[in-house]
Order: structure tokens, then sequence, then C-alpha cells
């Protein structure tokens, strides 16, 4: 065992997050559904190719306006 090895040590929110898992264990598959509904996506991607040839340069300094 290291001088250095603190002892084990949990924060209260992890305390609070793992009595919460244990008292509601459907809580990990309701988060998979709700990231589903947000994030999991199928990419398209040639929409995606489309969308990068249809770009326009940006100009060096953006805030400069035309003035001629």
């Amino acid at each position: 065992m290291s001088i250095f090895r603190r002892p084990d040590y949990t924060s209260e929110a992890t305390e609070f997050l793992q009595q919460l898992k244990a008292k509601q264990p459907q809580l990990d598959a309701q988060q998979s559904e709700g990231r589903g509904l947000l994030w999991d996506k199928n990419i398209d991607r040639t929409a995606g190719e489309g969308f990068r040839a249809a770009q326009v340069a940006q100009k060096p300094y953006v805030y400069q306006t035309d003035t001629q």
C-alpha cells in the first residue's frame, strides 16, 4: 500500500446517485431511451457532402463591413 493513498471517499452526490439507481433499476433504460430521442440519430452522409460543397468561404476579418 502506498503512503500517498487516500482513504476511499465517495461524495454526497455519488452516494445519492447510487441510492437512486438502487431504488429505481429501470432508470438506466429510461436514460438511454431519452438519449435516443435527441442524440442517437442516423446521419445522411450525402446531405453532409452537399452542405460542405455549398459553404461560402469566410472573410479573413468577419466584422469588417464592405464600404465599397
